[in-house]
Order: C-alpha cells, then structure tokens, then sequence
C-alpha cells in the first residue's frame, strides 16, 4: 500500500520545500564582447541585429534582439571528451578522424556532456598558501589538493565535482596577465589530474582559461592535463570560472548545478554554473 509520504507528490513537495530554504552562489563570469578569449579559440561577439523603433507594430509594440558569434570555449564553459584526443584517439580508442568527419562529431560530442546537481567541492589552493593568487605558471600539486581539502575538512569521493581556486579570476578584467602568455599561468599538473582521477571525480574546473599549468613564455603549446582526464578518464574540464565569491563566502561543499548547451557534434559549451548552499 502506498502511504501518502511516498506518493509523487509528496516527494515532489518534499523536494519544493528543501530549495526555498537554499541560496545560489555564481561560479562563472557573465559573457560580454571583448572577454579574454583563448588564442586557440574564436572570441565572443554580440551586438544588436534589430532595435526598438527599427520595426513598430500597429499597436505600438516593438522588439529588440540580438546575434552572437563565439566559440564553445569561451568564457566559462565546460569541454565536451570529443574536444581532445592523442596519438589520433579520443576518450574510449574512438577515432578522432572519422568521428569529425561531416563537420561535427557523430560521438562524444557536446550533447552528451552531462547536466550536474551533485556533491561539489571548492579546493581552495590560493587561500591555503595564505595568497590572493598562485604565481604566474605555478603548478597545483596533488599535494596543494590534499592539504586543500584538509583544510576544508572535506575529502574527495567518486561521482564529486572538484572547483580548484588559485585566484586568477582576479585577473580577468586584464587580458594580458589573465592569459599568460609572456607570464604563465597556474593551474593543475600532470599528478594533480592523475590524482583527481584516481579518486573517481565526475568533472573537475578551475578560474583559469586552461586547466593547466602554463609555463612563462609556453602559452598553450601543449595541454598534457587535458590528456589526462579528457582523452585518458572521461572526465570533463570546466574553464573561466569565478571562485572569488564562493571563496569569500567560505563555501567548501556544496550542490554544484551546471546546465551545459546541448550543441549536437560540438566539442564544448558555455554554461552557467552555480553552488547551492543553506539559505
């Protein structure tokens, strides 16, 4: 016999009730023409294609709308597994040449990235070395991970999304030092990822343009990270994050919401991630 606490729509008030007693904490940037961009990648622009008064209707009303060029890896976003492959192989030994062939990916494509609310974790690397922001093209240890998440009192478990913080969204509204390119920038090493991996993490991002370590003068010549949880895990990469307010709020664990586009055959889409935490 079904008693009424487990009827639908019971639970389904059950679940009503436990949001409005919550609050959303932003985790990305918005996007605007002009935003820091990745070399690799084509930029975002947006301007207005029709204005108010450009066309008024017989009672007055009039509309306004928009076009919008970019890429699907800028500004935050989150990489598809078909975004990078190695020796000729996605995720899985599939074959990145055929796979792309028609101008879109007929597997591991954008469409099927994930749509998230799970356990989410803040690792905050800059606030654990007692900085604003990591030095430019330091590399995240696993270690910096671990003393992290003690310092959080937290530990990692499979099915996790892991946010790394490393301050460097305090540089977005510069260009030249948010990418890096004479400088570097910091991010996770080759051992951070592995690490990650080891612990059985759905996704994993950070608040820089590539989750990597950029070494002063390297640019994005090479992207070993990527390789490692893209190519070798399955585990997906979320970029341009803004961890500057989840950090001064303190957030350390929390329901991490992420609603990635569902770009049939593309490589990687923007998103709008939030933390939700006790109101």
């Amino acid at each position: 016999m079904t008693t009424e606490a487990s009827t639908p729509r019971a639970t389904t008030q059950a679940l009503i009730d436990a949001v409005r007693g919550t609050r959303t904490v932003e985790l990305g940037h918005p996007h605007f023409t002009g935003m820091p961009c990745s070399p690799n990648h084509p930029g975002f622009r947006m301007t207005l294609i029709r204005r108010h008064g450009d066309m008024v209707r017989p009672d007055g009303g009039s509309a306004s709308n928009e076009i919008i060029v970019t890429g699907g890896h800028v500004g935050t976003h989150v990489d598809a597994l078909s975004h990078v492959s190695h020796d000729g192989l996605l995720h899985g030994g599939v074959d990145a040449d055929e796979a792309q062939r028609g101008g879109s990916f007929s597997t591991l494509g954008a469409e099927h990235t994930p749509f998230l609310i799970t356990r989410g974790l803040l690792l905050d690397v800059a606030a654990t070395k007692d900085v604003d922001t990591l030095s430019p093209g330091y590399g995240v240890t696993a270690a910096d991970l671990e003393a992290s998440a003690e310092r959080a009192d937290v530990q990692v478990q499979p099915g996790d999304v892991v946010l790394i913080r490393t301050g460097w969204a305090r540089h977005f509204d510069n260009p030249a030092t948010y990418l890096g390119q004479a400088d570097g920038v910091p991010g996770p090493t080759v051992e951070a990822a592995e690490w990650l991996a080891a612990q059985g993490i759905r996704t994993t991002g950070a608040d820089t343009t590539a989750y990597e370590q950029i070494r002063p003068g390297k640019g994005h010549s090479i992207l070993p990270v990527h390789r490692v949880l893209l190519v070798d895990a399955g585990i997906h990469i979320i970029e341009h994050l803004n961890l500057e307010e989840a950090s001064r709020q303190g957030l350390t664990e929390f329901v991490f919401v992420m609603a990635p586009l569902r770009i049939a055959g593309g490589t990687g889409s923007p998103i709008r991630p939030v933390a939700v935490v006790a109101a």
